[in-house]
């Protein structure tokens, strides 16, 4: 049993689709019409029929007051780091601290090197996003002085000013699967942001996936604790009879979602779907009766 301790946060993923641009923008206002903490959507630059992630996501930030937005996740290989620190820090102080910064280290490397990205091993991937994440941190970090200079194997900055500092201390959440990308989220991320449709054995999975982000904490000197646990459910469905991981009526999609996070420690749920309807009652009926039966059970 895991619980890290987190409140929990509940949030859509909703599909940018440039054909049907109004249609995510509308979703994102009704998830933050619905009570939803955070809209998230993916970011694959190299897919013509999408939007570009950040720019709808700056729109969508112009169109809601409370919710937090992200990409889930940032493709990193596709964006400079220094230049997406200074993205995100701009969207978080125009939105008044509602960005959060997903992250990964790239996928689908035909799509990249098409748009110009270097083609990297996984590997490869994982060293770039670990020098990545520093220099992004590095350009958040106003109260350093100088400027931020980094030698890297996959990247070079070499004087760029610190700055604009982020209206709030934006979390760093990383796309991770593999055992190096789980040991780099214990080592540096605010939380870990997969998919369960993605994981080998789905929530099987979970124990020993945890056990390497926080063996990975532990070496470097955090606490398990520090590294929030966000999950994507991409076929989320309400359905009369009880069929499997949030495909059934909304009080067992309550009860699964207390269950993950006593026991496996997940804090954070994004549904998938592209569903009005579903993301109402998900705010309306789901999140309240999960966060009370979460609350009774850590009062005990």
């Amino acid at each position: 049993m895991t619980d890290y301790g987190h409140d929990l946060i509940f949030g859509s993923f909703v599909t940018p689709t440039a054909g049907r641009a109004g249609q995510a923008v509308e979703l994102a206002v009704t998830s933050e019409r619905a009570g939803l903490d955070l809209v998230t959507f993916q970011d694959h630059p190299y897919q013509a029929a999408f939007l570009d992630t950040y720019t709808l996501l700056a729109y969508v930030a112009g169109r809601t007051e409370r919710i937090h937005v992200s990409a889930n996740v940032t493709s990193l290989p596709l964006r400079p780091p220094a230049v997406l620190a200074r993205a995100a820090a701009s969207l978080d102080i125009l939105s008044g601290g509602r960005f959060e910064l997903g992250i990964g280290a790239g996928a689908f490397w035909d799509g990249i090197a098409a748009m110009g990205g270097r083609r990297l091993t996984a590997g490869q991937g994982v060293e770039a996003l670990r020098e990545g994440i520093a220099i992004i941190r590095d350009i958040w970090d106003t109260d350093t002085r100088g400027g931020v200079h980094h030698r890297g194997r996959y990247y070079e900055v070499d004087g760029a000013k610190r700055g604009p500092r982020p209206a709030h201390d934006i979390p760093v959440w990383v796309g991770a699967y593999k055992p190096k990308m789980l040991a780099l989220t214990g080592t540096m991320g605010d939380g870990w942001l997969p998919s369960i449709e993605y994981l080998p054995q789905g929530v099987d999975s979970l124990p020993e996936m945890n056990t390497l982000i926080d063996e990975a904490a532990r070496s470097a000197g955090r606490s398990p604790s520090d590294v929030r646990r966000l999950m994507n459910f991409m076929r989320a469905e309400f359905s009369p009879s009880s069929r499997g991981l949030l495909n059934a009526p909304a009080k067992a999609w309550s009860e699964q979602i207390a269950e993950l996070a006593l026991e496996h420690g997940l804090s954070a749920f994004i549904i998938g779907g592209d569903d009005a309807a579903t993301i109402e009652r998900f705010g309306a009926e789901v999140a309240p009766a999960a966060r009370e039966l979460v609350a009774h059970e850590r009062g005990h």
